[in-house]
């Protein structure tokens, strides 16, 4: 397999086609390239048992080798496995082998508003207001729970099948342990 196959870069080790969560032995097919972050690759994956397709976040172990990369990937985890809202990407499970850090998340087959506004090149206002409830609706569940996103872009907003938007990618989310609390993090 080539790394453009793999839609890896060249420090990335490559993703087996089969990847197992060695707590459950579910086994995953992986499936069709969905995009790349910072740190991140996504790809469908099948679960081959129940043949559910998830957004496999996949993160190299080689790219997480300083003690704050660490942690910070540990604390997605923490915080978006706490959230459950109905414009919020739905968080499965997570699982690692010796090359990877796995996230099962929901698939958001529409992709994100970032792909959606480059192909139709606009938005229209009506659907921008109902984005927007959307949005605030989450953003409000999140501030009611003492969670900042720190990342909220075109590219974080996903849609599923139904055109419903879901907030995505935790990655530089935080918590706020006590009212007032500021944080100084420079972040995006």
């Amino acid at each position: 397999m080539s790394a453009s196959q793999s839609g890896s870069r060249k420090e990335d080790i490559p993703i087996p086609d089969i990847v197992i969560d060695p707590s459950t032995n579910v086994r995953y097919m992986r499936g069709k390239f969905l995009g790349k972050g910072g740190f991140a690759r996504c790809y469908e994956l099948t679960d081959l048992n129940t043949k559910e397709i998830y957004a496999g976040k996949i993160v190299s172990k080689q790219l997480l080798t300083k003690q704050h990369q660490k942690e910070k990937m540990t604390q997605e985890i923490a915080i978006h496995r706490a959230v459950h809202h109905q414009h919020i990407v739905e968080f499965y499970s997570f699982f690692e082998d010796d090359q990877n850090v796995y996230i099962i998340l929901e698939l958001c087959r529409r992709r994100s508003l970032m792909e959606m506004h480059k192909r139709r090149k606009a938005i229209t206002e009506p659907e921008t207001r109902y984005f927007m409830r959307q949005i605030v609706l989450a953003c409000q569940y999140l501030h009611d729970n003492r969670i900042i996103h720190r990342d909220l872009k075109l590219g974080n907003l996903f849609l599923n099948d139904d055109m419903e938007l879901k907030i995505g990618d935790f990655g530089l989310a935080t918590r706020v342990d006590f009212e007032g609390e500021r944080k100084k993090t420079l972040c995006g």
